[in-house]
C-alpha cells in the first residue's frame, strides 16, 4: 500500500472525505490511493495476511491502509465461508475481530465497504440485537452507522423487517450521513417491496429529515416524489 502512494491524490481525498477542523473526518491521513488500486493490493495478498498483519494495519494513521485491512478481513471471511463444511472458527474470529475494531472504523466509505459483507452475513441465521445496540447506543456515528448498513445483506436475502426498525430508531438522529445511509437502505428495501415501503413512510414522511426522505423515495415515480415533498 505504501508502495502505491500518489501525493497528487491527496489534497482531493482529504476534502471528500472531510478531514478539516470540526468535519466528521478531522485529521485523518491519506496517500492518494484509490479504491480499485486498494482493491488490486488485497486481490494479491489477502491470502498470506494474517491477523497480526491485519492488526498492524487496522492501527494505521492512513485511511487507505486501514480500508485495506477492512477488505483483507473481508475476503478471509469470504473464503472461510465457502471451503467445504466451512470454516465457522475462522469466520467467527473475523467477526470478534471487526467487533473489536470500531474504533478504526471511522469514516463511511471504511463501514460501507466493510460491515454488511462481513457482519450482515454472519448475522443473516443469528440474533441481531447487536445491530440495534449499535443504533441505539453506538459509541460513534460509524457504530450507528454499522448497524443500519449491514441490513443490506437481509435486504438481499428478502428479509426487510430489521431495516425498517433500525430506521426507525435512526429516524431523528443529527447527523445527514446517518440521513443519508438510512435513506439509500429504505431505498434498497423498497426496491424489494415498495409497498412495505410506503405503508412504512406514511405516518413518518412529515418528520423526516428531507435527505433522508429523498434518498427514500429515489426511485419513485417523478408525481409521487413530488407529492412526499410537498405534501
Amino acid at each position: 500500500m505504501l508502495s502505491c502512494a500518489d501525493p497528487s491524490q491527496v489534497a482531493g481525498l482529504s476534502r471528500f472525505f472531510k478531514t478539516g477542523p470540526g468535519q466528521y473526518g478531522e485529521g485523518d491521513r491519506f496517500l492518494g490511493i484509490k479504491v480499485p488500486v486498494t482493491r488490486a493490493v488485497v486481490k494479491d495478498c489477502w491470502r498470506r495476511t494474517g491477523f497480526a498483519d491485519l492488526e498492524e494495519c487496522i492501527a494505521s494513521g492512513y485511511h487507505e491502509v486501514r480500508l485495506a485491512a477492512l477488505l483483507c478481513l473481508v475476503a478471509i471471511f469470504e473464503n472461510a465461508g465457502k471451503k467445504s463444511g466451512r470454516d465457522i472458527e475462522l469466520q467467527r474470529k473475523c467477526v470478534e475481530f471487526y467487533l473489536s475494531h470500531t474504533d478504526r472504523i471511522n469514516n463511511w466509505d471504511l463501514v460501507d465497504l466493510s460491515c454488511y459483507p462481513l457482519l450482515g452475513v454472519w448475522l443473516l441465521d443469528k440474533d441481531r440485537t447487536l445491530l440495534y445496540d449499535f443504533a441505539r447506543n453506538g459509541k460513534t456515528m460509524w457504530e450507528q452507522r454499522i448497524g443500519i448498513v449491514s441490513t443490506m445483506t437481509f435486504i438481499r436475502h428478502g428479509q426487510l423487517d430489521d431495516t425498517f426498525a433500525i430506521a426507525d430508531i435512526l429516524l431523528h438522529h443529527p447527523h445527514d450521513l446517518i440521513h443519508k445511509a438510512v435513506g439509500w437502505l429504505l431505498r434498497e428495501a423498497g426496491k424489494r417491496d415498495g409497498s412495505a415501503l410506503r405503508a412504512w413512510l406514511a405516518p413518518r414522511y412529515g418528520a423526516m429529515p428531507r435527505t433522508m426522505l429523498r434518498y427514500a423515495i429515489e426511485k419513485f415515480p417523478d408525481d409521487e416524489r413530488r407529492m412526499y415533498l410537498t405534501k
